[in-house]
Protein backbone atom coordinates (compact mmCIF):
# COMPACT_ATOMS: atom_id res chain seq x y z
CA UNK A 1 0.00 0.00 0.00
CA UNK A 2 1.28 3.44 -0.93
CA UNK A 3 1.86 5.91 1.89
CA UNK A 4 -1.05 8.30 2.38
CA UNK A 5 -0.48 12.00 1.64
CA UNK A 6 -0.16 15.07 3.84
CA UNK A 7 -2.50 17.93 3.03
CA UNK A 8 -3.25 21.45 4.19
CA UNK A 9 -6.53 23.02 3.11
CA UNK A 10 -7.51 26.64 3.62
CA UNK A 11 -11.14 26.13 4.59
CA UNK A 12 -12.20 29.78 4.43
CA UNK A 13 -15.63 30.70 5.80
CA UNK A 14 -18.17 28.01 6.76
CA UNK A 15 -19.92 28.74 3.46
CA UNK A 16 -16.97 26.98 1.78
CA UNK A 17 -19.14 23.87 2.13
CA UNK A 18 -21.61 25.38 -0.35
CA UNK A 19 -19.14 26.96 -2.75
CA UNK A 20 -17.67 25.97 -6.10
CA UNK A 21 -14.49 27.03 -7.89
CA UNK A 22 -10.99 25.80 -8.62
CA UNK A 23 -10.10 24.75 -5.07
CA UNK A 24 -13.37 22.84 -4.64
CA UNK A 25 -12.94 21.15 -8.03
CA UNK A 26 -9.34 20.21 -7.25
CA UNK A 27 -10.32 18.69 -3.92
CA UNK A 28 -13.02 16.60 -5.60
CA UNK A 29 -10.55 15.30 -8.19
CA UNK A 30 -7.93 14.65 -5.55
CA UNK A 31 -10.33 12.74 -3.31
CA UNK A 32 -11.49 10.57 -6.20
CA UNK A 33 -7.89 9.74 -7.11
CA UNK A 34 -6.80 8.73 -3.61
CA UNK A 35 -6.73 4.99 -3.04
CA UNK A 36 -6.19 2.82 0.04
CA UNK A 37 -7.00 5.68 2.41
CA UNK A 38 -8.17 4.05 5.64
CA UNK A 39 -8.99 7.23 7.55
CA UNK A 40 -8.45 10.98 7.65
CA UNK A 41 -6.82 12.57 10.69
CA UNK A 42 -7.80 16.25 10.90
CA UNK A 43 -6.19 19.02 12.93
CA UNK A 44 -8.43 22.09 12.80
CA UNK A 45 -8.22 25.52 14.46
CA UNK A 46 -11.75 25.03 15.74
CA UNK A 47 -10.97 22.37 18.32
CA UNK A 48 -8.57 23.78 20.88
CA UNK A 49 -7.98 22.21 24.28
CA UNK A 50 -5.70 22.50 27.29
CA UNK A 51 -4.03 19.20 26.51
CA UNK A 52 -3.99 17.00 23.43
CA UNK A 53 -7.18 15.06 22.84
CA UNK A 54 -7.88 12.37 20.25
CA UNK A 55 -11.41 11.83 18.98
CA UNK A 56 -12.57 8.24 19.31
CA UNK A 57 -16.24 8.93 18.55
CA UNK A 58 -17.83 6.07 16.59
CA UNK A 59 -20.18 8.34 14.61
CA UNK A 60 -19.14 11.96 15.10
CA UNK A 61 -21.89 14.53 14.80
CA UNK A 62 -21.65 17.48 12.41
CA UNK A 63 -21.00 20.52 14.61
CA UNK A 64 -22.34 23.83 13.27
CA UNK A 65 -20.00 25.98 15.35
CA UNK A 66 -20.86 29.33 13.76
CA UNK A 67 -23.75 31.77 13.66
CA UNK A 68 -25.38 34.26 11.31
CA UNK A 69 -25.13 32.16 8.14
CA UNK A 70 -27.83 30.93 5.69
CA UNK A 71 -30.22 28.26 6.96
CA UNK A 72 -29.09 25.82 4.26
CA UNK A 73 -25.64 25.72 5.87
CA UNK A 74 -27.07 24.55 9.20
CA UNK A 75 -28.99 21.81 7.39
CA UNK A 76 -25.80 20.21 6.06
CA UNK A 77 -24.78 16.93 7.67
CA UNK A 78 -21.61 14.93 7.08
CA UNK A 79 -22.45 11.40 8.20
CA UNK A 80 -19.03 9.80 8.48
CA UNK A 81 -17.72 7.01 10.67
CA UNK A 82 -14.89 7.43 13.13
CA UNK A 83 -12.00 4.96 13.37
CA UNK A 84 -11.29 3.80 16.91
CA UNK A 85 -8.34 1.58 16.01
CA UNK A 86 -6.39 4.24 14.11
CA UNK A 87 -7.33 6.98 16.56
CA UNK A 88 -6.02 4.80 19.37
CA UNK A 89 -2.83 4.22 17.39
CA UNK A 90 -2.42 7.99 17.07
CA UNK A 91 -2.85 8.37 20.83
CA UNK A 92 -0.26 5.63 21.41
CA UNK A 93 2.28 7.45 19.26
CA UNK A 94 1.75 10.64 21.23
CA UNK A 95 1.97 8.91 24.60
CA UNK A 96 5.11 7.02 23.54
CA UNK A 97 6.71 10.41 22.90
CA UNK A 98 5.89 11.47 26.44
CA UNK A 99 2.95 13.72 25.58
CA UNK A 100 -0.16 13.87 27.76
CA UNK A 101 -3.09 12.75 25.64
CA UNK A 102 -6.75 12.03 26.41
CA UNK A 103 -9.31 10.07 24.41
CA UNK A 104 -12.59 11.84 23.67
CA UNK A 105 -15.45 9.53 22.70
CA UNK A 106 -18.14 12.21 22.33
CA UNK A 107 -16.51 14.95 20.25
CA UNK A 108 -18.00 15.69 16.82
CA UNK A 109 -16.46 17.17 13.68
CA UNK A 110 -16.15 20.96 13.72
CA UNK A 111 -16.64 22.98 10.54
CA UNK A 112 -12.88 23.21 10.01
CA UNK A 113 -13.03 19.46 9.43
CA UNK A 114 -16.34 18.67 7.75
CA UNK A 115 -16.47 21.59 5.30
CA UNK A 116 -13.32 20.55 3.38
CA UNK A 117 -14.13 16.87 3.82
CA UNK A 118 -17.46 17.39 2.07
CA UNK A 119 -15.53 18.38 -1.06
CA UNK A 120 -12.69 15.88 -0.65
CA UNK A 121 -14.84 12.84 0.11
CA UNK A 122 -18.45 13.87 -0.65
CA UNK A 123 -19.79 10.35 -0.10
CA UNK A 124 -18.45 10.39 3.49
CA UNK A 125 -17.07 6.93 2.79
CA UNK A 126 -13.66 7.48 4.43
CA UNK A 127 -13.62 7.41 8.25
CA UNK A 128 -12.44 10.58 9.94
CA UNK A 129 -11.23 11.60 13.37
CA UNK A 130 -9.63 14.71 14.84
CA UNK A 131 -6.78 15.56 17.16
CA UNK A 132 -7.16 18.79 19.09
CA UNK A 133 -4.89 21.79 18.85
CA UNK A 134 -3.54 22.76 22.28
CA UNK A 135 -4.07 26.38 23.29
CA UNK A 136 -0.34 26.66 23.98
CA UNK A 137 0.69 25.27 20.57
CA UNK A 138 3.41 27.06 18.62
CA UNK A 139 4.69 26.54 15.08
CA UNK A 140 7.48 24.43 16.57
CA UNK A 141 5.21 22.17 18.63
CA UNK A 142 2.71 21.85 15.77
CA UNK A 143 5.53 20.80 13.45
CA UNK A 144 6.75 18.28 16.03
CA UNK A 145 3.19 16.95 16.35
CA UNK A 146 3.14 16.32 12.61
CA UNK A 147 6.44 14.47 12.84
CA UNK A 148 5.08 12.24 15.59
CA UNK A 149 1.94 11.45 13.59
CA UNK A 150 3.79 10.77 10.31
CA UNK A 151 4.05 6.97 10.86
CA UNK A 152 0.27 6.78 10.57
CA UNK A 153 0.57 7.57 6.87
CA UNK A 154 2.08 4.12 6.28
CA UNK A 155 -1.14 2.71 7.76
CA UNK A 156 -3.25 4.60 5.24
CA UNK A 157 -4.05 7.68 7.32
CA UNK A 158 -4.30 10.94 5.39
CA UNK A 159 -3.01 13.72 7.64
CA UNK A 160 -5.02 16.87 7.03
CA UNK A 161 -4.40 20.27 8.55
CA UNK A 162 -7.06 22.91 7.92
CA UNK A 163 -7.15 26.63 8.59
CA UNK A 164 -6.06 29.57 6.49
CA UNK A 165 -2.93 31.07 4.97
CA UNK A 166 -4.29 34.40 6.16
CA UNK A 167 -6.99 34.97 8.74
CA UNK A 168 -7.85 38.43 10.03
CA UNK A 169 -11.63 38.67 10.27
CA UNK A 170 -11.29 42.11 11.80
CA UNK A 171 -10.54 43.41 8.30
CA UNK A 172 -13.70 41.98 6.72
CA UNK A 173 -15.61 44.76 4.96
CA UNK A 174 -13.11 47.35 6.15
CA UNK A 175 -12.65 49.79 3.29
CA UNK A 176 -10.09 51.79 5.26
CA UNK A 177 -7.54 48.94 5.48
CA UNK A 178 -4.78 48.28 2.95
CA UNK A 179 -5.24 44.60 2.15
CA UNK A 180 -2.12 44.21 0.02
CA UNK A 181 -0.62 42.26 2.92
CA UNK A 182 -2.88 39.29 2.06
CA UNK A 183 -1.15 38.57 -1.25
CA UNK A 184 2.29 39.52 0.07
CA UNK A 185 2.06 37.17 3.03
CA UNK A 186 0.59 34.39 0.89
CA UNK A 187 3.37 34.76 -1.68
CA UNK A 188 6.03 34.63 1.04
CA UNK A 189 4.55 31.45 2.51
CA UNK A 190 4.29 29.83 -0.92
CA UNK A 191 7.90 30.59 -1.78
CA UNK A 192 9.13 29.36 1.58
CA UNK A 193 7.25 26.09 1.17
CA UNK A 194 8.46 25.64 -2.41
CA UNK A 195 12.04 26.15 -1.22
CA UNK A 196 11.50 23.99 1.89
CA UNK A 197 12.67 26.84 4.14
CA UNK A 198 11.21 25.23 7.23
CA UNK A 199 13.20 27.28 9.73
CA UNK A 200 11.98 30.49 8.10
CA UNK A 201 8.40 29.27 8.24
CA UNK A 202 8.74 28.33 11.90
CA UNK A 203 9.99 31.86 12.56
CA UNK A 204 7.34 33.47 10.33
CA UNK A 205 6.34 36.00 12.98
CA UNK A 206 9.72 37.68 12.58
CA UNK A 207 10.49 36.95 8.93
CA UNK A 208 7.23 37.07 6.96
CA UNK A 209 5.86 40.41 5.75
CA UNK A 210 2.96 41.72 7.85
CA UNK A 211 2.67 38.49 9.82
CA UNK A 212 0.74 40.19 12.61
CA UNK A 213 -1.80 41.50 10.10
CA UNK A 214 -2.14 38.14 8.38
CA UNK A 215 -2.56 36.32 11.70
CA UNK A 216 -3.43 38.36 14.78
CA UNK A 217 -3.57 34.95 16.49
CA UNK A 218 -1.88 31.72 15.39
CA UNK A 219 -4.59 29.08 15.49
CA UNK A 220 -5.58 29.16 11.80
CA UNK A 221 -1.96 28.93 10.65
CA UNK A 222 -0.71 26.23 13.04
CA UNK A 223 -2.34 23.24 11.27
CA UNK A 224 -0.12 24.02 8.28
CA UNK A 225 2.85 23.09 10.45
CA UNK A 226 1.26 19.76 11.37
CA UNK A 227 1.02 18.95 7.66
CA UNK A 228 4.57 20.18 7.07
CA UNK A 229 5.90 18.07 9.91
CA UNK A 230 4.18 14.94 8.64
CA UNK A 231 5.42 15.19 5.07
CA UNK A 232 8.19 12.98 3.70
CA UNK A 233 11.23 14.28 1.74
CA UNK A 234 10.30 11.76 -0.98
CA UNK A 235 6.87 13.23 -1.51
CA UNK A 236 6.11 15.66 -4.31
CA UNK A 237 4.65 19.04 -3.41
CA UNK A 238 1.62 20.42 -5.21
CA UNK A 239 0.55 24.01 -4.63
CA UNK A 240 -3.21 24.37 -5.00
CA UNK A 241 -3.91 28.00 -5.83
CA UNK A 242 -7.09 28.92 -4.01
CA UNK A 243 -7.14 32.64 -4.70
CA UNK A 244 -8.46 35.10 -2.11
CA UNK A 245 -11.92 34.96 -0.53
CA UNK A 246 -13.72 38.04 0.80
CA UNK A 247 -10.57 40.07 0.03
CA UNK A 248 -8.92 38.85 3.27
CA UNK A 249 -8.61 35.05 3.18
CA UNK A 250 -5.75 33.60 1.14
CA UNK A 251 -7.08 30.17 0.20
CA UNK A 252 -3.87 28.52 -1.03
CA UNK A 253 -3.63 24.85 -0.09
CA UNK A 254 -0.75 22.37 -0.19
CA UNK A 255 -0.46 18.66 -0.93
CA UNK A 256 2.49 16.34 -0.41
CA UNK A 257 2.17 12.86 -1.88
CA UNK A 258 4.17 10.04 -3.39
CA UNK A 259 4.02 9.69 -7.16
CA UNK A 260 4.00 6.45 -9.10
Amino acid sequence: MQTAPSLFISHGAPTFALESGFLVDRLAVLGAALHDIKAVLVVSPHWQTNQLEVMTTAQPETIHDFYGFPAELYALQYHVQGHLELASEAASLLKAAGLSCALNSSRGLDHGAWTPLMHLFPKANIPAFQISLPYVATPQTAYALGQLLAPLKALGVLILGTGGITHNLGHLMRGDVDLSYVAQFGDWVRQAILEARIEDLLDYRKLAPDAALAHPTDEHFLPLFVALGSRSPDEVLEVIDGGVAYDILCMDSYLWQMTA
